[in-house]
């Protein structure tokens, strides 16, 4: 019986490590592209074991330091601050309705699921942002719309206190005389850190990743962060590799087109990747805890 679990143990080890493998395999495809020499990916693929070698992406980006540097300052700036912002704005908003004595709880409740099936459309929040709070070319471009608040996050960190926070802690502290802000913050929050990282870890990266806010509301370069900057960067070598087809200089015609898109993924995601394991704990007992009891 004992040699039976084990062969069971060794097997599901090895089935874990395999789709383990299969997770991590993309992002090493991800680096070796950036290395490999732009003809000999145009010329045989994209391959785990290159051909020839080649840093001519990173060199490229390498002379756009200054700006890439400026770039990551601006993205971890408004990551750090939007996440920040958008916890305490979801939990305010998630623990009163996860309180049954909440007059009004269940019509509240719907105004926010209602948020997750219909918005107000691009045009109609465009005008609102810049006509109406004059967002355009500001760094509240970049934290306010969309991003701040997101119907699922309220509702799965409402369901988190639900279910797992009991209400005889909460009443014991009401009868203790604290109040409701104070029962919020030594209380819920302390008691919340897993579904508070899972949210956190959620709007981070949809701040690290946001590109369509500084696209749509930001014309000053300097306002730009990270994935606009490398898009614009690859839309110039784009463009200087289309005027080298049409007569440009040779020179044109040896910028790592292929390669670049590989290296601008690498930058952009390498933080994240550092930052994640940190979160996994949490985020993953987070998870379970508000979606699988609620």
């Amino acid at each position: 019986m004992a040699n039976q679990h084990r062969g069971w143990q060794i097997a599901s080890h090895l089935v874990l490590g395999l789709f383990s493998l299969a997770c991590i395999l993309p992002f090493v495809l991800l680096f070796t592209s950036s290395i490999t020499d732009d003809k000999a990916i145009v010329r045989d693929g994209y391959s785990f074991f290159p051909s020839e070698f080649s840093f001519g992406a990173y060199e490229y980006l390498w002379k756009n330091s200054d700006t890439i540097v400026h770039a990551y300052g601006i993205t971890i700036l408004i990551t750090v601050v939007g996440t920040v912002t958008s916890l305490v704005i979801t939990s305010l908003l998630a623990y009163p309705l996860s309180r049954k004595d909440l007059p009004g709880g269940k019509v509240l409740a719907f105004i926010v699921f209602f948020t997750l099936l219909f918005n107000g459309g691009l045009v109609p929040t465009y005008m609102v942002y810049t006509k109406v709070f004059e967002l355009q070319n500001t760094l509240w471009a970049q934290l306010i719309p969309w991003l701040l608040m997101n119907g699922f996050n309220v509702l799965l960190m409402r369901a988190f206190f639900t279910n797992t926070i009991p209400t005889a802690v909460i009443e014991s502290a009401s009868i203790d005389g604290a109040s409701e802000f104070k029962i919020y913050y030594r209380i819920i929050l302390q008691l919340s850190l897993p579904i508070l990282a899972t949210i956190g870890l959620f709007q981070a990266l949809a701040f690290w990743n946001d590109w369509n806010n500084g696209l749509i509301f930001i014309n000053d370069p300097d306002l730009l962060n990270l994935q606009n900057v490398l898009n614009r960067i690859m839309s110039n070598i784009e463009f200087l590799s289309m005027n080298s087809s049409m007569g440009g200089t040779d020179a044109l015609a040896m910028l790592p087109k292929e390669t670049f898109r590989m290296a601008i993924a690498v930058v952009g995601i390498v933080p994240i990747l550092l930052a994640y394991p940190f979160f996994q704990k949490y985020f993953v007992k987070g998870l379970m805890i508000g979606a699988v009891k609620g």
